[in-house]
């Protein structure tokens, strides 16, 4: 009985700390500075981000992340979709949120969309230049349970 009690214990411990882990990167990516622009070639107004020093470090490396597919109907069933911090009601592109909530996840198979939080591993590069993609881009991607 004890050893099933210390067992249990131990797997919410490792849960937790996981899970802190998931929220710290979501935090991490959270530390940026964006400034409204005008693009001459799109003619319009642009976000530019600006990436603080802990953004900047995890540029390049493989990092996990739990979060919600936002239902892009033209990308369901394919290796690409847009990865948000939040649920879909409160994602950047509803207005509840920052553009640094989301993020272009590329996976290396084909995924059909699901409505629940999800968690994803993969190698970060941030985007400071392209106005047509996100800041936020998880490339080689996996889905892991």
């Amino acid at each position: 009985m004890l050893k099933r009690g210390i067992s249990i214990l131990l797997l919410l411990l490792i849960y937790g700390t996981i899970s802190a882990q998931e929220k710290s990167t979501w935090n991490v990516l959270s530390k940026v500075e964006i400034e409204k622009r005008f693009d001459e070639t799109l003619n319009f107004e642009v976000d530019f981000p600006t990436f603080s020093k802990e953004v900047k470090a995890l540029n390049g490396k493989e990092i996990t992340l739990e979060g919600w597919m936002i239902p892009l109907d033209e990308l369901r069933g394919k290796n690409y979709f847009v990865l948000s911090a939040l649920p879909f009601a409160n994602c950047f592109f509803c207005g509840g949120a920052g553009p640094e909530t989301v993020m272009e996840v590329f996976l290396k198979k084909d995924l059909s969309f699901t409505e629940k939080r999800i968690k994803v591993k993969g190698k970060l590069t941030i985007n400071a230049d392209d106005p047509l993609k996100l800041m936020y881009i998880l490339q080689e991607a996996e889905i892991i349970d």
